[in-house]
């Protein structure tokens, strides 16, 4: 039975971490022995340990010693001595709990992981996998130079999500295209029977106060600049405009309390949207909103493969993205909603009323990306992938 190493950044509810949990839950049915390493927890924790040992990476402690003494041992020039110590025997500590020696293969989820791969030491016989989730904007929001250097120089395979990321680390990073294989796991049967459940269920919308017949453009994932919460504002002041009178929702669900959600908050106070933007927190109720969305609008300045693209289209529901944004693009095509230029939020928003405004095109191309999601990404394919390279490596 071979024994992986699993590494990821955290166990939050995000596209990466739910790919890696699918990855574990389909490795462990293919008889793979398995330790996952986090660099921090979330809310998806006792999902991984209900599939394998998980061990978090200690929380940096506040002093080296204590207040008095880090402040003794700063006068004497002896307080870095001290630190770099105290890391070598946490570090020390953490490599002796994954027993490195007796893993046959690293498998590293995210090059955001890099900062704890860094730390470990693997041996150098021992193969590393990687799974590059991350574009330009995330690699210099994220990682070091020098640790992800020294990732992608001991990474003996990459799996990209999409071409637009392999193409970045071949470009950008040097990395020998002949050691890429493309690579997206989405567990479609669970996450169908998910959407289904999510349809059967009643409108989630009543506690928003939407009408029956409302038109729901909706947008899913973290506030942040990347993620185009900003953008998202600004094409519903468009798309309102443009549809004056019609019952046209927007809803982005993702939004925790923060000062970016009150800044957006008061951007749709200003614009006098209160009644038609509703910002929802983080939820698992996702896909009860996202089920009963009619155009679903990417607005991501940078999204390598997102996963809320799966979900949309697997619950039927047009994509409009960006070109250049990412590998979106790749699956909507022009048959599965539409691609627009970069931030031309004019076409954007063109895109969007013209969907809203016609039903049946709404519903061909929600049912025509959700059969390419469903012929393109076969579960059980995407694992014998993994299991073959591992073989192949080991």
């Amino acid at each position: 039975m071979k024994k992986l190493l699993l590494i990821g950044h955290d166990a939050n509810r995000a596209g990466a971490p739910l790919v890696l949990l699918n990855i574990m839950r389909l490795l462990k049915e293919e008889g793979f022995q398995m330790h996952l390493l986090l660099g921090e927890g979330g809310p998806l924790l006792d999902d991984y340990r209900s599939i394998c040992p998980v061990t978090l990476w200690p929380t940096p402690d506040r002093y080296v010693v204590g207040v008095l003494a880090d402040k003794v041992l700063g006068k004497l020039g002896l307080w870095n001595q001290f630190y770099q110590r105290q890391m070598r025997e946490r570090q020390q500590a953490i490599r002796a709990l994954l027993d490195l020696d007796s893993v046959d293969l690293v498998l590293v989820n995210t090059v955001t992981s890099s900062r704890w791969f860094s730390q470990i030491g693997v041996p150098d016989k021992t193969p590393i996998v990687t799974f590059v989730h991350e574009l330009d904007m995330s690699v210099r929001i994220y990682t070091r130079p020098a640790e992800l250097a020294q990732l992608l120089h001991r990474t003996n395979h990459l799996l990209a999500v999409s071409q637009a990321t392999a193409r970045y680390y071949q470009e950008e990073h040097g990395f020998d295209p002949a050691r890429i294989t493309l690579f997206t796991l989405i567990d479609t049967p669970t996450l169908e029977r998910t959407v289904q459940q999510a349809r059967q269920q009643p409108s989630i919308y009543e506690r928003l106060g939407l009408p029956d017949n409302a038109l729901i453009v909706g947008g899913c994932g973290n506030a942040e600049w990347r993620k185009g919460n900003d953008l998202f504002i600004l094409l519903a002041r468009q798309v309102i405009g443009r549809t004056a009178g019609a019952p046209v929702h927007f809803v982005w669900v993702g939004v925790p309390p923060s000062s970016l959600r009150d800044d957006l908050l008061l951007d749709i106070r200003k614009a006098g949207m209160e009644k038609q933007v509703h910002l929802i927190s983080p939820t698992p109720d996702v896909l009860r909103y996202m089920s009963r969305f009619d155009v679903f609008v990417l607005c991501s300045r940078e999204d390598p493969y997102p996963l809320v693209v799966f979900e949309a289209g697997l619950s039927e529901v047009p994509v409009v993205c960006f070109d250049n944004a990412g590998g979106s693009p790749e699956l909507v095509e022009d048959d599965g909603g539409f691609v627009v230029p970069y931030l031309d939020l004019d076409a954007m928003s063109s895109r969007v009323v013209d969907l809203l405004n016609q039903p049946d095109q709404r519903r061909t191309m929600g049912k025509r990306l959700s059969e390419k999601i469903l012929e393109r990404h076969p579960a059980h394919q995407s694992v014998e992938t993994l299991v073959t390279l591992f073989a192949k490596l080991t």
